[in-house]
């Protein structure tokens, strides 16, 4: 058996409850939760003991929305709309490889874990000829490497320019070849166990990229497989005016007549949402990964998440890919998602607490992972994020949790998966940050010349 006991540090279980301890502990099993309480740790023989005195204890946070083989390309573009972005990047995704990938995935990863990220969703969705396979394999050892749990959404295009979309024709796949490798993703990878560090969702990217053929065999795929579904929704006003003209309706309509306004589904972004699509969203209890930075990066808007909360429907966080905001780290997003719902509704749209929720049992939620991850409960995975909060950035705030989302980013004296160590006092322990750093510059300047070419 292996042993974990986090103790002397105030803990924000996030249950149904809301139950906080000023200083309490945290019990790890066989990297399962066994006990949470305040005050003294019960004696565990044999068992790692962690002083988390100054600290405070969290669920690891989940990423719900990710694209990390744009680690690659962080940079490029960077005043652009949406629909030019695209375009000035389509190109260059197009020259990617597995070694590109692997070193992306990898560094991504590790940083997202060095932010406080213990669950990552990753949608990728551009698969040049011939990498159809590779490209799934080496985001799995990345994942495997860096040691989070891994959401694979195996995204897929086209929708080419030939068909009005936006991707150049060489970069989308043919429909049947796309729904094969996605089903080959998950006879080969998937797994539903409780704890899986692994499970795979079908993901076409989004309306402007995907036909409608597509987007219904995509469904039908996820639920005989019995796998979530993933995609881009209502980000931007030129993707509701690309609905409106094409198929005559704004997004949520239509994705609601291809079978997509159901519980198993998930969309990223969801800034542009009329009540009533709030509403038909938070009656089917489709989820949404919100992503405040990224929004802002690319000026797409303010999402209204108060109102979506208030609608019933699922929230998380996610970070969305590294080109379209540079920072990539989870934790900054939790202030980003308070000051993004006060700036739309003012000071009383949101506190930290909740922002803290969004960013944790939210997202587990979003995933459909919220009886395992998502908040410190006996039961659940040993999932644990202890912010040390001893610093000059956070001396004198007295509620922990305005410290962590309020003030300036915290390290973190220690990051658990599974009960297994990934980060202790800021570092990363399972793979060579610097390393990673090198071999990410170089992938990214073998990209960059290969476009150039």
């Amino acid at each position: 058996m292996t042993a974990l006991v986090i103790e002397n540090t105030a803990v924000v279980t996030v249950d149904a409850a809301g139950t906080e301890h000023r200083s309490g502990h945290v019990v790890a099993e066989d990297g399962v939760i066994t006990a949470v309480g305040e005050g003294p740790a019960p004696h565990l023989e044999g068992a790692q003991r962690i002083d988390g005195t100054g600290c405070l204890a969290t669920p690891g946070l989940v990423n719900t929305h990710h694209h990390l083989y744009q680690w690659a390309t962080r940079g490029y573009a960077t005043d652009h709309t949406l629909f030019e972005w695209l375009v000035d990047l389509y190109p260059v995704w197009a020259r990617i490889g597995p070694e590109h990938v692997a070193a992306a995935n990898t560094a991504g990863l590790a940083w997202l874990a060095l932010s406080g990220c213990t669950t990552a969703a990753d949608h990728h969705y551009v698969y040049p000829a011939g990498h159809a396979t590779d490209l799934v394999d080496v985001q799995i050892a990345a994942a495997a490497r860096i040691g989070v749990r891994l959401q694979l959404a195996r995204g897929s295009m086209d929708r080419g320019v030939a068909d009005g979309g936006l991707p150049p024709d060489h970069i989308v796949e043919d429909i049947d070849a796309a729904l094969a490798a996605t089903a080959d993703a998950i006879d080969r990878h998937h797994d539903p166990a409780p704890g899986s560090m692994l499970r795979v969702s079908v993901a076409p990217c989004s309306p402007f990229s995907v036909s409608t053929d597509l987007l219904r065999e995509s469904a039908a795929l996820a639920r005989d497989k019995g796998v979530r579904l993933h995609t881009h929704l209502c980000e931007t006003l030129d993707e509701a005016d690309f609905c409106e003209r094409v198929h005559g309706c704004d997004p949520v309509a239509y994705m609601d007549k291809v079978g997509w306004i159901e519980d198993d589904v998930w969309l990223a972004h969801a800034v542009h949402l009329s009540p009533d699509a709030q509403r038909r969203l938070g009656a089917a209890g489709t989820g949404v990964a919100h992503c405040p930075s990224s929004n802002a990066r690319l000026g797409t808007g303010l999402a209204d998440v108060p109102a979506m909360l208030d609608a019933g429907i699922p929230v998380g966080l996610g970070v969305d890919g590294a080109a379209s905001q540079e920072a990539g780290h989870l934790g900054e997003e939790l202030r980003q998602a308070l000051y993004t719902a006060r700036q739309r509704n003012g000071p009383h749209a949101m506190d930290a607490r909740t922002a803290l929720r969004l960013g944790t049992i939210g997202g587990a939620r979003v995933l459909g992972r919220d009886a395992e991850i998502g908040s410190l409960e006996t039961g659940k995975q040993a999932d644990i994020a202890l912010w040390d909060l001893t610093g000059l950035g956070h001396a004198g705030i007295a509620d922990p949790v305005a410290a962590l989302v309020l003030g300036p980013v915290a390290p973190l004296r220690l990051l658990t998966v599974a009960g297994r160590p990934i980060v202790e006092r800021g570092e990363l322990r399972t793979a060579d940050t610097a390393a990673l750093a090198s071999g990410l510059a170089a992938a990214s300047a073998n990209l960059r010349e290969a476009h150039r070419a």
